[in-house]
């Protein structure tokens, strides 16, 4: 027995609604960088800072957020925590002191990852069997959408961005409350179908078992480190440092900037979920995996070159991010137990957010040692060369994953 089409359907729309203002939230400091900057004197450590505290607490909560969604649902973990991102959106947004916008940030990540976890596992019990992928890599689609639409705030919301750095944040805020609804809108059809019996939901567990993050194996391991190092390149470079980097070292506008950088993130809106339908349908995780780690380290070659070789970096940047995601998070549901998704997911999620801040705290501190501006654009070229170690890092990880013999990737990311 599963959920009707109807509530599948509903259920979907409003968990993507909830991604979709999530991502436009966190990708909401990108476009503004260049105005903390000059109207705040803001450096670009501080600027990646504000990207790295929103990863620094999900070090810690986001592992604790699974155990709990294990324990208690990932509906009603998902509601709490979008109430949680909200209020750290409004306060990033209320003040121009550093301190200010970094409590709100920090807030906001507190809330944000464990979200992100609460709805892929959500998405695994309404869609398990064959669609699981296709439906994981869908609601990604329009968390790209979310961060294509901040990205592109500064052409569609150009008389907030005029007035200065504060009203795009409130704009920001609002999607926010978006992302509220949507997960109230969840909750609810969780509810219900929880109660109907149609959900593929393991009994909650007694306790919070901590025993069992020892009990994944080399692949799931695998599947982590590569998820940290391609994420560790992918969201501080273009969602904290590219847009002012097209400024500074290509010369050109806000509004040019953003939309060379939101390409990154249309692109991944349409092809993630083609990657998804495939991957449900043919397998070969592991090929697909090292396919779509392979352009990344090329995109920051090509950026370095004298040219900056703009938009084939961007098609580079559009194929990795499309693929990798969609094949790295579904493959996780085929090496754990079932009842042990949400910890899993929090797990990854929570070495990936230490990579996050560790990257982009080393990126801010590098331009900021280098002299990187658009008076030294040469100073940016040791960020690039930090960004391609990583993602060459990341091309390894897949190889050696697809190499492993013993526990091959099954042919249903279902």
């Amino acid at each position: 027995m599963h959920p009707s089409n109807i509530s599948r359907f509903t259920m979907f729309v409003a968990t993507s609604l909830a991604m979709a203002g999530n991502y436009y939230v966190y990708d909401s400091i990108g476009p503004v960088a260049d105005l903390l900057a000059q109207q705040r004197g803001y450096s670009a450590t501080q600027i990646g800072a504000l990207n790295a505290i929103y990863s620094f607490p999900n070090i810690f909560i986001v592992l604790i957020g699974g155990l709990l969604i294990d324990r208690y649902s990932a509906r009603a973990v998902a509601l709490a925590t979008t109430g949680v991102c909200l209020c750290g959106a409004l306060l990033t947004a209320v003040d121009s002191s550093f301190g200010v916008m970094a409590l709100g940030r920090l807030l906001f990540g507190m809330g944000a990852e464990t979200m992100i976890v609460a709805i892929t596992v959500a998405l695994a019990q309404w869609f398990s069997g064959s669609w699981f992928a296709f439906a994981f890599a869908l609601n990604l689609a329009f968390a790209r959408l979310g961060s294509y639409a901040a990205d592109r705030s500064p052409s569609f919301a150009s008389g907030l961005y005029a007035q200065g750095w504060q009203p795009p944040l409130w704009l920001a805020a609002g999607f926010a409350l978006v992302a509220m609804g949507g997960a109230c809108v969840y909750f609810l059809a969780d509810r219900r179908e929880a109660a109907r019996g149609t959900l593929s939901i393991a009994p909650p567990q007694d306790h919070i078992d901590w025993g069992a993050l020892l009990k994944f194996g080399q692949s799931y391991w695998l599947i982590v480190a590569l998820c940290v190092a391609f994420y560790s390149v992918i969201f501080p470079f273009r969602s904290t440092f590219a847009i002012k980097f097209f400024q500074d070292a290509a010369g050109l506008s806000l509004d040019d900037a953003g939309r060379m950088n939101s390409y990154v993130f249309l692109a991944a809106a349409f092809a993630t979920p083609a990657f998804g339908a495939l991957v449900d349908k043919y397998g070969h995780h592991g090929d697909l995996l090292v396919l779509g780690s392979l352009p990344l380290p090329l995109s920051f070659l090509l950026l370095a070159s004298p040219s900056h070789g703009l938009w084939v970096s961007t098609v580079c940047l559009g194929l990795s991010f499309s693929l990798v995601p969609a094949v790295l998070w579904p493959a996780v549901a085929n090496y754990v137990e079932r009842g042990q998704l949400g910890t899993a997911y929090g797990l990854m999620t929570m070495l990936q957010n230490i990579g996050l801040t560790a990257a982009n705290l080393a990126a801010g501190w590098i331009n900021d040692h280098n002299g990187a501006s658009a008076q030294n654009p040469g100073g940016y070229f040791s960020m690039l060369l930090f960004f391609g170690v990583l993602s060459l890092a990341a091309v390894a990880l897949a190889v050696l994953l697809r190499l492993r013999p013993a526990a091959p990737f099954m042919t249903n990311a279902g």
